[in-house]
């Protein structure tokens, strides 16, 4: 069965035009969905829309829009006139402008389409103009009403056709610093960077929508089929809860040891080849400075003393003795999160 377009109208470039048509992208069809039964005799049940003071059901010939402008009152707009709102580009998308589509904010993103010609008689021009943003690397804002909403609109090559998202309008996005601002700014310390881009390098790979399951979609299918057959319904082990970092170094280097055990040491997608021993190089390396120079300052201390009594030079030694037995607590934990 071909798919149904929700709109057709025309395409346009200046002077160039031709007949498009627009499909929706995503659809929800298959998603399980349920419907309100009556428990007593398994009817469907209707809604009904009731008048709060008469406690009477109101039939839809006797209901109105209202648009509120304070408490308990409103203007009444009746669906005619709502119709005769004319708007300009109701059967076109005129191309406006063209535009770099990295300086798109994903933000405004809001529905995705798909548009294609109506007919023969438009290949020839539809295909120009789609070319033409392709040579460009640009891609086309217009406008176009949809559901008596007019909304902005997106135009970008893909494949054959084009891809239209809508646009939602400035109004409409919040602004990011309402949320943002509160937020203190941070030194990371450049160990913890190197440990946790380490563990980004481990899970590189390309996006692919087919290894994400709707668990929750199998969940109700497994419910209904198990209730159709009259057997038990299984239930889920319980996922334990995250619990909470005591020590962010420690769940750095936690994190990599787990990552290594899983992938049998070797890095995932081929990717991040570099070990978590290379990237605990740096810090093994000034975390070992003090006992090198520890055990320079006990030789030299051995060589003056020479001539002194041995519990003087036990004495010069202690300092470096103590200094040489913490150094290498920091790097062996390192080597143990390799």
């Amino acid at each position: 069965m071909a798919a149904r377009s929700n709109w057709k109208g025309y395409l346009k470039l200046s002077l160039v035009s031709c007949p498009v048509q627009l499909f929706p992208a995503t659809s929800t069809k298959d998603r399980v969905a349920f419907h309100l039964l009556h428990r007593e005799t398994g009817n469907r049940l209707r809604r009904k829309l009731i008048d709060p003071e008469t406690d009477e059901a109101v039939e839809s010939e006797d209901q109105v829009k209202g648009y509120q402008v304070a408490k308990n009152e409103y203007v009444l707009v009746e669906e005619d006139e709502i119709e005769k709102v004319a708007i300009e580009s109701s059967h076109t998308i005129d191309i406006e402008a063209f535009v770099p589509r990295d300086e798109i904010d994903e933000a405004y993103l809001d529905t995705p389409y798909y548009l294609s010609p109506d007919g023969k008689m438009g290949e020839e021009a539809f295909a120009v103009i789609r070319e033409a943003m392709r040579e460009k690397n640009v891609v086309g804002i217009g406008r176009v009403v949809l559901y008596r909403r007019e909304r902005p609109i997106l135009l970008e090559p893909r494949g054959k056709g084009l891809a239209a998202t809508t646009l939602r309008y400035k109004y409409e996005v919040r602004d990011d610093e309402d949320y943002f601002d509160g937020i203190k700014d941070v030194e990371v310390p450049e160990e913890m960077l190197d440990l946790a881009t380490h563990i980004i390098g481990r899970k590189l790979a390309h996006f692919d929508p087919g290894k994400f399951e709707d668990r929750y979609q199998n969940a109700l299918l497994e419910l209904i089929e198990a209730k159709r057959e009259n057997r038990p319904v299984s239930s889920p082990a319980a996922s334990a809860k995250p619990s909470n970092v005591v020590s962010l170094m420690d769940a750095l280097r936690k994190s990599i040891a787990g990552d290594a055990e899983a992938t049998g040491g070797k890095p995932e997608s081929g990717r991040g080849e570099e070990t978590a021993a290379e990237v605990a190089k740096p810090a093994r390396k000034s975390a070992a400075r003090p006992a090198e120079k520890a055990a320079l300052a006990a030789k030299a201390a051995a060589k003056v003393s020479s001539a002194k009594p041995a519990t003087a030079k036990a004495e010069a030694a202690k300092p470096a003795a103590s200094a040489a037995r913490r150094a290498p607590a920091s790097s062996g934990r390192l080597r143990r999160a390799g």
